[in-house]
């Protein structure tokens, strides 16, 4: 294949990433969007010619490229499902500007589907996918091997990056016939929070369902200590196959093909390899669940397994929809694809994606109350100002002295004050109840205020928020793992180096880097003006 570089510039996207280019000039940075619809182009593999070394596309198609690769003239080999393999020489890219790479969508050859399907009878797609889970022992390594890459888990509340850690790890796994959660060691090579995006310490807690601060809605994640790459190794349902991976795929091995339905779509490629394109779905009472696996036509090896569930009992605010044409809210999606290295696969990379709910501290609050004896009246200092016709509803407001209630009889608003008026039957009354209370004033000329309980409700703001009542944010959480190396037949440093998976990734884990580091890098997101 001839090389071929297809480069433009945008001069809104140049802005926006100018500052992480200056902060950083030894990365070569690059988008790769489709030729056809000029959207970005999400985990495509960018791989460096002759070297088990490369990067996974971001979401928005962006990428980094050490300069190094640059000066000593190598070439990147960009490959995406159901697209054109592209080949580009490093050199011909800019260091000063995005360089902006087109992938061409691969047409289906419908000979050589002709000249397949003389050979063996056309299969079904429920054949298809028992055929490659029972050939999952034969193409996929039961022999120990080491996965080395780009880890991240971040948030994002409407496309901000929010809480973006970083890390580069070694995973030495003994094989497919072990267990993964008991037999894999992780070496963290390093880490950082990276400080350019914004932090949200809420955000950052633990999920808790008691108090209801943050949670996933009508679903469960179990914590393993916080450990955020045990969560995410969990969710690879192809290395977990005779295991618990996640709900409705549950055992791989024994429960996807009985819970769910399959469809054949249009066949597709990766690179030259042909590939079967199987759908498949899930309904229950209150979820719906939606997938593609992508399987080799060759061997039955799955390349790529998507898997995305809905509630089926909300809908997407503003009814956008999502990629599965649904407006139901998305709880949880996980993407893992795998690449061929010596006949066998292995991950190439995973992102697991949830949803979550924040709740927040009520917009609308009270954040004084005093007594004016000066007035006779009690005074209630909003944060914002009331809406009026609200605000001077007595029936809204709760006040007991000694555990009895006090009768308002009316109420006077200035801005953010409230002044409460109680109501007395006679000026003596009054008057007795207010020299009480004088009385009680301490060295400082207060008045304890314990003596009172006091509630409001019901009253809102010009915004229309309700008095003490906590808002909820939605957010995503992402944990995503991109290999750079693999390296079969690989094993563990014999030493206790390792991370301790029951614990937060970063809670006093050793880091050790490898002799080989310099040749590793992380591929942060890059950064836009909204950021």
């Amino acid at each position: 294949m001839r090389l071929r570089t297809i480069l433009i510039f945008s001069l809104l996207t140049v802005l926006a990433w100018s500052v992480g280019c200056a902060q950083q000039p030894e990365f070569l940075y690059g988008k790769v969007i489709d030729a056809e619809t000029k959207e970005p182009v999400s985990f495509a593999t960018i791989r460096i010619q002759n070297k088990a070394i490369g990067v996974i596309s971001n979401d928005d198609g962006g990428f980094a490229i050490p300069m190094k690769f640059k000066e000593i003239g190598e070439i990147l080999e960009i490959t995406s499902m159901g697209f054109r393999e592209q080949k580009i020489l490093i050199s011909e890219l800019t260091s000063e500007q995005i360089n902006i790479i087109m992938l061409f969508p691969k047409a289906i050859e419908l000979q050589e589907v002709e000249v397949a399907a003389k050979k063996r009878r056309k299969l079904s797609a429920i054949e298809i996918v028992r055929k490659a889970i029972t050939a999952v022992p034969a193409n996929y390594p039961l022999y120990s091997f080491a996965t080395v890459g780009y880890y991240r888990d971040y948030q994002k509340k409407e496309s901000q990056y929010i809480n973006l850690n970083e890390a580069i790890l070694g995973v030495f796994d003994e094989g497919f016939d072990t267990s993964d959660n008991e037999s894999t060691s992780i070496r963290i090579y390093d880490y950082r929070e990276n400080m350019d995006f914004q932090r949200d310490t809420i955000a950052q807690k633990p999920y808790n369902y008691k108090s209801g601060l943050k949670v996933i809605d009508n679903a469960f994640l179990w914590n393993y200590g916080g450990n955020e790459f045990t969560i995410l190794r969990i969710h690879d349902a192809l290395r977990n196959y005779d295991m618990d991976s996640y709900s409705f795929v549950h055992r791989l091995k024994y429960d996807f093909v009985e819970n769910h339905s399959f469809s054949r779509e249009k066949n597709t490629y990766l690179a030259d390899e042909p590939l079967y394109n199987i759908s498949f779905r899930k309904q229950g009472p209150r979820h719906y669940g939606y997938g593609t696996l992508y399987i080799s036509q060759r061997d039955f090896s799955i390349y790529k397994m998507e898997y995305a569930v809905y509630d089926r009992l909300k809908t997407i605010p503003g009814n956008n929809g999502n990629k599965n044409e649904t407006e139901e809210q998305l709880i949880f999606e996980v993407i893992t694809e795998y690449q061929r290295v010596n006949n066998k696969m292995f991950l190439n990379y995973i992102s697991f994606n949830n949803t979550f709910r924040l709740m927040e501290p009520p917009k609308f609050k009270i954040e004084e109350m005093s007594l004016d004896l000066n007035k006779l009246c009690f005074v209630v200092i909003f944060n914002k100002e009331p809406e009026r016709r609200s605000a001077v509803i007595t029936r809204f407001y709760s006040l007991k002295y000694k555990g009895k209630r006090i009768k308002l009889e009316e109420i006077e608003m200035e801005k953010k004050r409230a002044y409460l008026y109680p109501k007395f039957r006679t000026v003596a009354e009054s008057s007795s109840f207010f020299k009480e209370l004088n009385s009680y004033r301490n060295k400082d000329d207060m008045i304890d205020l314990k003596l009172f309980s006091f509630e409001v409700k019901s009253i809102i703001d010009e915004e229309g928020n309700e008095i003490n009542t906590p808002t909820y944010g939605n957010f995503n959480q992402f944990r995503e793992f991109f290999v750079q190396q693999v390296k079969p037949y690989a094993t563990g440093p014999e030493d206790s180096l390792y991370m301790t998976k029951d614990k937060p990734i970063f809670e006093n884990q050793p880091i050790v880097k490898p002799d080989d580091f310099s040749e590793l890098w992380m591929n942060t997101p890059l950064k836009t003006i909204d950021n």
